[in-house]
């Protein structure tokens, strides 16, 4: 049974315990150990979002269960070698050592415990459980997911921990694009027969963010006319975020995303811009650059460097070196690092604020510890900003920041009728079923040609804000120069008025934006990215049917629509201009009936 935040502490444990903590706990972690005490179960699983404290919650609750002898050693299961080491870093300041180093044999009496990979343990397993069975084990699983990255890893960890006295499970994002099952995690079936992962605490971004432990996050979405040539020599030319085929979609993306063209150097002038307003605030802060490979990698630290006339941090695999260029950067107050993978998850860096999301992985895993990156607050009233081409399930996944999700072990069987016009939904299907793999490697091989850039809208709180507006244009700079410092609601209320300006400055105004324009800024609706998503597959459905109707092709009755109605392309109109579109659609196929 999952367990929400409380704010209740707990006077038989109090915050600061005298067997150590990091300080003072948050109410969540107290209240997560008070839970634990209670029932002192085998296994726990924890789920709490990237940047609330999961490892000072996990240390302090191993250090109560060594001081009261229920337990007799450590093991901390990471992800990366990174990983491990800040994991024996943190526990030393509480008294807790940690060998990061372990590799085989007896652990010198120096140490409680020691730190090693999921990779590790898959490689030694019978290690791991002659430790556990030699002595009362607490073993710490850090972004238990992980043990669900392949079968063999899921079996050597339950060969190698199922001797363990106490077995605690951790994860910012409790659920997989897969079916493989997490090992001591619970599943429970529902009502509908399906089996869901069951934490036994839970502390969401929503609580975190109203609790001032996590920032709220300002997604600026980009757009941008796209060309490429495919294998066959044919040249193809689309607009980043307009209803396409996912092979399309996904040589859009990477063509969006390639150092040469004119996309990624204006989307990183951009996140610089917003990088020096949100340092006038926060000094120190930092800004990432997430890259699909190391090739891409140096060309975009290259561009940094351009740009900004500073050199960019680069870390390019779990390594020695690319460790201690993480914590270089850390501790510096330099201004942009660029990382392939390994500092997508758990890595902990308090100073990034601005990130750009410039790879092709598109699960919600993947994302949602991405974007963790950033949203760890030191102080109230921080903003993050993440930048993000205009894919429509980013989108989807930067507008759901606040939903909180379980792993599916059953995927529900039922019939869906293909319906070739709903192409956002296939997106969205296809994005949940691969697991964090390049969605490059399965496409066609082409050559990306150009490409441009436009800033297309603002995602805050699942709303949608902006208007489509060149680099450097007043309408983009309106947004690139919103505060680092701002509560939650300072920064809706900052967005909306923002919004109407720009819309009251607008040379063309649809008829229901302009009526909207007359109300209060505090009585005007907010358009969410969801609703966007609706109207668009209205329209996608009734062209399809106009197309039976017609005989006429997508691609015109699509170029009559905007011909007639006005506005940009399906992907970048507002709610006002596409219902126009829905409207005349209508009004023609009632006509040739």
């Amino acid at each position: 049974m999952t367990t929400t935040a409380s704010h209740h502490l707990s006077p038989a444990f109090p915050g600061r315990a005298p067997w150590g903590t990091a300080g003072k706990l948050r109410a969540w972690q107290q209240a997560a150990i008070d839970t634990y005490i209670e029932s002192q179960p085998r296994d726990f699983l924890a789920v709490a979002t990237p940047g609330a404290g999961k490892t000072t919650f996990a240390l302090t609750l191993a250090s109560w269960l060594l001081h009261h002898h229920v337990v007799q050693q450590i093991t901390v299961v990471a992800p990366t070698e990174h990983l491990k080491k800040q994991w024996a870093e943190a526990a030393a300041k509480i008294g807790i050592k940690l060998d990061p180093d372990y590799s085989a044999g007896p652990v010198s009496k120096d140490y409680h415990g020691v730190a090693v990979t999921y990779a590790g343990v898959g490689v030694r397993p019978m290690l791991h459980r002659n430790r556990c069975e030699q002595r009362k084990t607490l073993v710490i699983l850090d972004e238990i997911h992980h043990a669900g990255d392949s079968k063999s890893w899921g079996e050597a960890c339950s060969e190698a921990f199922d001797p363990a006295t106490r077995r605690l499970s951790l994860t910012g994002t409790p659920f997989r694009s897969d079916t493989n099952p997490i090992p001591f995690v619970a599943y429970v079936e529902g009502n509908d027969g399906i089996r869901r992962s069951s934490a036994d605490y839970t502390y969401g971004y929503g609580n975190a963010l109203a609790d001032g432990v996590v920032r709220p996050v300002i997604f600026l979405s980009y757009s941008g006319n796209m060309r490429w040539r495919t294998k066959a020599g044919d040249e193809i030319a689309a607009r980043l975020g307009e209803p396409m085929t996912k092979d399309a979609v996904s040589q859009a993306w990477r063509t969006a995303l390639d150092p040469a063209g004119d996309w990624m150097p204006n989307v990183l002038k951009a996140a610089d811009k917003r990088l020096t307003e949100v340092r006038k605030g926060i000094p120190d802060a930092g800004g990432l650059v997430i890259a699909t490979d190391q090739e891409q990698a140096r060309s975009y630290a290259k561009l940094i460097r351009g740009i900004t006339g500073e050199s960019a941090a680069v870390v390019l695999s779990d390594d020695t070196g690319s460790s201690k260029r993480i914590d270089d950067f850390t501790a510096s107050d330099a201004r942009w690092m660029v990382a392939v993978r390994m500092v997508s998850e758990g890595v902990d860096i308090p100073r990034l604020a601005v990130g750009v999301y410039a790879t092709t992985i598109s699960t919600p895993l993947f994302f949602a510890q991405a974007v963790g990156r950033f949203v760890r607050s030191r102080r109230r009233g921080e903003t993050a900003s993440v930048f993000v081409p205009t894919i429509p399930t980013l989108l989807e996944f930067a507008s759901e920041m606040e939903v909180e999700r379980d792993h599916v072990l059953d995927k529900p069987k039922k019939d869906v009728e293909e319906d070739p016009y709903a192409e956002e939904d296939k997106l969205l299907q296809e994005a949940e079923r691969e697991q964090d793999e390049e969605t490059g490697e399965e496409q066609l091989p082409f050559e990306a040609l150009e490409s441009d850039a436009v800033f297309d809208r603002v995602l805050f709180d699942g709303a949608s804000f902006g208007m489509q507006a060149h680099p450097g244009s007043e309408e983009e700079q309106d947004y690139l120069g919103i505060p680092g410092l701002l509560e939650p609601d300072q920064v809706q209320m900052l967005l909306q008025k923002r919004q109407a300006r720009q819309i009251a400055h607008s040379r063309k105004k649809p008829d229901d934006e302009a009526d909207l324009l007359e109300l209060p800024a505090d009585r005007r609706p907010v358009v969410t990215h969801k609703e966007l998503l609706e109207v668009r597959k209205q329209l996608n459905a009734l062209v399809g049917a106009y197309v039976h109707q017609s005989g006429k092709p997508h691609g015109v009755i699509h170029t009559e629509l905007r011909r007639v109605c006005g506005g940009p392309p399906s992907a970048e109109a507002t709610a006002g201009q596409i219902r126009e579109r829905v409207k005349k659609v209508q009004e023609w196929a009632t006509r040739m009936r």
